[in-house]
């Protein structure tokens, strides 16, 4: 099925929060806003919001969309973003949990003391998404995506060192983290139907697409940084990598608790479809000790 943004249902009416200002989550701003939806580009850097902003507008002139300032790397920052949200609208249709830290060479930490990507990549998304939980209820038909990754696929969860304190491996914490996003994806779907949230939960992965991460996470001047600028042209522009998250997010036939990927090439390129789920990822015992151990580490619970 070559799906495409013009398959894209009407977004009118719906609101939509997409973490990212540039990248991925740019063009999911790009093709909602183009639908018709109301755009909140929610990211850390002010500056780097605007530009998206602006960018959006240039190609649709009438979008409603705006930037709101979080630093997923930050429970005060995710904390204070959903409660000026909850105290500007009464609702959100859809969440898109994209944001991601890839890959720097040595550990870093959150401002809450938690490895870099994992505190950002999974956790701050977690405790974003428990805090939206009150609007995403009153949505229509609210849709939370998450954005997984092909490193899910060699992602382990190690419960006894989460935060790479004994040892870190920069790919290895990477797919640590995007596993972490879609065992959150499927157990999110499994509690909001236990407990009648009235949300629809999926995951997403863009292949192997041409965005800043590629080189700006090893370093753009490192040898890896140089040679994935020089070899761009074997990763899939941006706009095509944003197709599985934009299919989870809009599509009447995307499944709650479905996983979506590109289709061709292992799944590193294509239009979308739907995405081989690694063993690791269907284990609902380790769902539910990282609810749990997330719950404790951020502080937030699903109410």
């Amino acid at each position: 099925m070559n799906w495409k943004t013009s398959n894209i249902p009407s977004q009118h009416g719906r609101t939509a929060v997409i973490t990212g200002t540039g990248g991925l989550g740019l063009e999911d701003a790009f093709a909602l806003a183009r639908a018709g939806g109301e755009v909140i580009v929610a990211g850390r850097n002010s500056q780097k919001g605007a530009d998206a902003v602006a960018q959006v507008l240039a190609e649709v002139p009438t979008a409603s969309v705006r930037f709101e300032q979080v630093d997923l790397a930050s429970l005060a920052s995710v904390a204070d973003f959903a409660a000026r949200l909850r105290s500007q609208t009464d609702k959100l249709d859809l969440l898109i949990n994209n944001a991601a830290v890839m890959t720097p060479p040595k550990r870093e930490q959150t401002s809450d003391g938690f490895e870099l990507q994992f505190g950002t990549n999974y956790l701050g998304h977690f405790a974003l998404t428990a805090s939206l939980l009150p609007l995403l209820r009153k949505g229509a038909q609210a849709r939370v995506v998450t954005v997984s990754s092909v490193a899910a696929r060699d992602g382990t969860m190690d419960f006894d060192d989460l935060q790479s304190q004994r040892g870190y491996g920069p790919m290895k914490a990477y797919g640590q983290s995007k596993l972490a996003c879609l065992l959150f994806a499927f157990e999110l779907q499994r509690r909001a139907e236990a407990n009648q949230w009235g949300i629809t939960s999926v995951a997403a992965h863009p292949g192997i697409s041409r965005t800043d991460l590629l080189h700006n996470a090893p370093g753009r001047w490192s040898a890896a940084g140089i040679l994935r600028s020089l070899l761009w042209f074997l990763f899939q522009p941006a706009s095509q990598g944003a197709l599985p998250t934009l299919y989870a997010a809009t599509s009447p036939d995307a499944k709650g608790g479905g996983y979506y990927g590109p289709a061709s090439l292992g799944e590193t390129r294509g239009f979308p479809a739907p995405a081989k789920v690694p063993p690791r990822a269907q284990e609902e015992a380790t769902a539910h000790r990282l609810w749990r151990e997330s719950e404790q580490l951020t502080r937030i619970s699903f109410g």
